[in-house]
């Protein structure tokens, strides 16, 4: 049987934002009503915290897909020639199990979690929202800027990593790329001040934002932490935010930047308003006031790489993109 190979540079071309962003909306949507399946994401942490190796299975419906991502994330990568995140998503269709393709990792994780970012920010941040603070500019960061710009319209954009060199180099790609001027910011409180959208899409494992640096009416996307023990969020910025997940369950097993707060008694499982697929299908409030500071934790879902895979695959299809090889699953007819 033939399956269609797409690589890095392809996944890019054929994954754009803005369906990416509709198609993410369309999946935690499908979550919410129960019509995808999501184990949880099974994480082997290698010896002597170097990486972590992942496994991420999910089933969607309708239209009946299933897929795989299998990813390694070694955040001591940023400043190399490699991505954190590397790995391959396998699409598979339903009815008989056939492999349909083998996609590249990074990319579509680089963009399918930028674009829940932006499909929070679109239905949580304030109308006039357009002064944006990046903390963090790895390889999340990019791809939160463009989202961020399709989301709303930006006026403002600073930047802020440990390394000031890091975010010199990621304005000089923001303006070869999208056209859009980033600041450097000299601490994370200085990119703060004043900003109503906020990305933390940083490798920390403490805090990098203080719930009082945060000005009234602001929405942050907290995006780099996905283990219990690491937060980018300190407890008084959790305490105090409207708060929204891609997932509960998820969330209450994986989320740092809630579970920490939890556990010092600062908030309960009550403080979850709810998920964001039920927020798109208004099961749950959502922005009540343009004083209110919101919070989407993303962990990031494997139903949403299923959901980009499918895109990918039928973007692949109608321009002939990709190339094809012959790996097996056909019966042995001498069997």
């Amino acid at each position: 049987m033939q399956v269609l190979i797409v690589n890095q540079a392809e996944v890019a071309r054929l994954l754009p934002m803005d369906a990416c962003m509709e198609a993410m909306a369309e999946a935690l949507k499908a979550v919410a009503r129960g019509e995808a399946l999501l184990p949880r994401r099974q994480v082997l942490m290698l010896p002597g915290a170097a990486g972590a190796f992942a496994v991420m299975p999910a089933y969607l419906g309708p239209g009946a897909v299933l897929g795989l991502k299998s990813i390694t994330v070694f955040p001591g990568n940023h400043g190399t020639e490699l991505d954190s995140h590397q790995g391959a998503v396998l699409l598979f269709e339903a009815e008989r199990g056939r492999l349909l393709a083998v996609m590249d990792a990074s990319s579509i994780t680089a963009i399918r979690t930028a674009a829940v970012s932006g499909v929070a920010t679109r239905t949580l941040a304030r109308a006039d929202a357009g002064d944006l603070a990046l903390l963090g500019t790895g390889v999340q960061a990019l791809t939160h800027l463009e989202a961020m710009s399709r989301a709303r319209r930006l006026r403002r954009v600073r930047a802020w990593s440990r390394d000031p060199e890091h975010v010199r180099a990621f304005a000089q790609r923001a303006a070869r790329a999208l056209g859009i001027r980033v600041e450097a910011a000299g601490s994370a409180r200085e990119a703060l001040e004043g900003a109503d959208l906020v990305c933390t899409v940083t490798s920390s494992r403490e805090p990098v934002l203080a719930g009082p640096w945060l000005a009234a009416g602001a929405h942050v996307n907290a995006v780099g932490a996905s283990l219990p023990s690491a937060r980018e969020l300190d407890t008084a910025a959790v305490a105090r935010a409207c708060f929204f997940v891609d997932r509960r369950e998820s969330a209450l097993s994986e989320a740092g930047d809630f579970l920490i707060p939890q556990r010092e008694g600062a908030v309960d499982e009550g403080h979850i308003r709810g998920e964001l697929g039920e927020l798109l299908l208004g099961r749950c409030r959502g922005r009540q006031s343009d004083a209110e500071v919101t919070v989407f934790k993303s962990l990031g879902l494997a139903v949403e790489d299923v959901a980009a895979a499918r895109l990918i695959y039928d973007n692949a299809v109608k321009t002939g993109s990709g190339s094809r090889v012959e790996l097996g699953g056909a019966r042995d007819a001498g069997a």
